[in-house]
């Protein structure tokens, strides 16, 4: 899903209280401003951020005492289980040696400083860049760069200006992470907060490739089991011209990014962003996830549209990522579904792929706090970058916004039939409780997960959707991306049971039922949604 272009209009948040599980008035949704956001839950987002597993990038006391962000200062590491940052690299072999020769980063910086001096072509960026990844001179290309040179600088007509500044910004990475930045591997419950800033300069520096040992993509590779973070793919040729020119576009999403977070003021002081930005990964064990039949509570309040997006009218909501499990998916490739038109829409959610481990079948992601920069049309082969996005959500005591994403990865079907399998049903909820799980409970914005390129069924996708929200306690906002007729269906699907007083268990135990009954005599699909109703004694005349 993607903003509607009205380049004036704040983010705002409207909300009441919310009584979960109330029956809803019969024919009609459940209304958007009654569901619960992040501003209802201020006391417990403004608890102290401090606990075990989460790594604090800044100070907190400087930071919200006088209101200056200053860097955590902590003893930097080399090793599997921290981020192998650029300026360490290579690890000194004797601290006595004296004569040894220039360092990786010694190399990079001299390119990176070349660039400060200003009027830099995009033929001066790809030699800086290769400067210090000569390993890779016969496999990288910048065809979508030189692209977006020729055909869109003319519009934004900023990168004589804007450069130096990223350049300057990447420079500044030893000042500003001064500890280990740890990676969120599977099977830990970890959590990371930086600021926007660290942010920035962390992405500059992906920008710039300057992340080593993060460019071998083999299964054998050190990172395999992590996304790419350096954007070389970003830059790269494509065979099809129109790929090419969506990765133009992409590029003027992250210009824009880099041209706002590192824009000068009227006093000449860089507009350095001031919030922080939290990456918290979850994971449930086995024994810990819910015993899905035995599940007594019902259908918690839902409002269903075929109008709206999640990014937008979800506002303050936990908004639902559809992601892959390799985060951010193609975002610096040819991809562009919503995880990565969402990745663009909020670049600082690209720095996740420097530090997250392919998620496994009981895990999730939460980013809180993120910023949104840009307003996008569009959805794969028609994507563009639209313009600014003047983003006024408040804030909590952190300043993060009131902001939250979870990414959640569906499964992949080649064959659409294999949803329909009591371990597939059992994993996709599983998989959504994990990410609906927590504490705080707003309302969850999401949609049709898992159901594009997934090749995922709506109908069964939303009941998964509706059975984990349940049991974890949240009311949903789900947005069908257009579709008046499956909101219709869903909306009545949601009636029935809620009226019925049918349980999670009960559900999950007819959804078992009907993958041994998927397909007629006659080998053509039976309809869920009439099978339920069947089986519950709700008869079709009497809808």
């Amino acid at each position: 899903m993607v903003l509607k272009p009205a380049l004036s209009k704040c983010t705002m948040s409207t909300s009441a209280a919310s009584s979960l599980g109330t029956k809803p008035k019969p024919g009609s949704t459940y209304p958007i401003k009654n569901l619960k956001t992040m501003q209802d839950f201020a006391t417990e987002l403004n608890q102290p951020l401090l606990k075990k597993g989460h790594t604090i990038l800044i100070d907190q006391i400087p930071c919200f005492q006088s209101g200056v962000i200053v860097s955590h200062q902590g003893t930097h590491v080399w090793d599997s289980h921290h981020v192998k940052l650029p300026h360490l690299y290579p690890p000194p072999e004797s601290p006595n040696k004296s004569h040894s020769p220039p360092s990786h980063w010694d190399v990079t910086c001299c390119a990176l400083h070349n660039l400060t001096k200003g009027n830099n072509s995009i033929g001066d960026v790809q030699t800086a860049i290769m400067s210090y990844n000569s390993n890779n001179k016969d496999r990288w290309t910048f065809d979508a760069l030189f692209l977006y040179g020729r055909h869109l600088h003319a519009k934004d007509n900023n990168l004589h200006l804007l450069i130096p500044n990223m350049a300057k910004l990447a420079l500044d990475l030893p000042d500003l992470i001064t500890q280990p930045i740890p990676l969120l591997q599977q099977q830990q419950n970890l959590a990371i907060t930086m600021s926007q800033q660290q942010i920035s300069c962390l992405l500059a520096n992906a920008f710039f490739c300057t992340f080593p040992h993060r460019n071998d993509t083999k299964p054998s590779s050190e990172y395999a089991n992590f996304p790419t973070i350096n954007f070389s793919s970003l830059f790269a040729d494509e065979k099809d011209p129109a790929k090419l020119a969506q990765k133009a576009q992409k590029l003027r999403a992250i210009f824009h990014y880099f041209n706002t977070v590192t824009n000068k003021s009227d006093n000449q002081d860089p507009a350095i962003p001031d919030g922080l930005v939290t990456f918290e990964r979850t994971s449930i064990q086995k024994p810990q996830l819910p015993k899905w039949k035995k599940q007594k509570k019902t259908l918690t309040n839902l409002h269903i549209s075929s109008e709206g997006s999640i990014e937008h009218e979800g506002t303050g909501m936990l908004q639902v990522e559809f992601a892959s499990n390799y985060i951010g998916g193609g975002v610096l490739g040819s991809g562009l579904v919503q995880e990565e038109i969402l990745f663009f829409m909020s670049p600082e959610l690209i720095v996740a792929r420097l530090f997250t481990e392919k998620l496994a079948d009981n895990e999730c992601l939460k980013i809180t706090g993120p910023q949104m920069y840009s307003f996008t049309s569009g959805y794969s082969k028609t994507f563009s970058w639209v313009g600014p996005y003047n983003d006024c959500m408040k804030r909590d005591n952190w300043k993060r916004r009131y902001r939250q994403i979870v990414a959640i990865d569906a499964l992949d079907f080649k064959n659409p039939k294999d949803q329909y399998t009591k371990e597939n049903i059992k994993r996709e909820l599983n998989k959504v409780f994990v990410g609906y799980h927590g504490d705080v409970k707003t309302a969850i914005a999401t949609g049709n997960w898992g159901c594009g390129a997934f090749n995922g069924d709506p109908k069964l996708k939303a009941l998964i959707q509706l059975m984990a929200a349940a049991v974890a306690g949240r009311d949903m906002a789900y947005f069908t991306a257009g579709n008046k007729e499956l909101a219709k269906e869903i909306q009545r699907m949601h009636e029935i049971l809620t009226i019925n007083k049918v349980t999670v268990g009960k559900l999950y135990k007819l959804l078992k039922k009907f993958c041994g009954n998927y397909t007629h005599e006659s080998g053509s699909p039976i309809d869920l949604y009439k099978f339920i109703r069947e089986k519950i004694g709700q008869k079709d005349h009497l809808l």
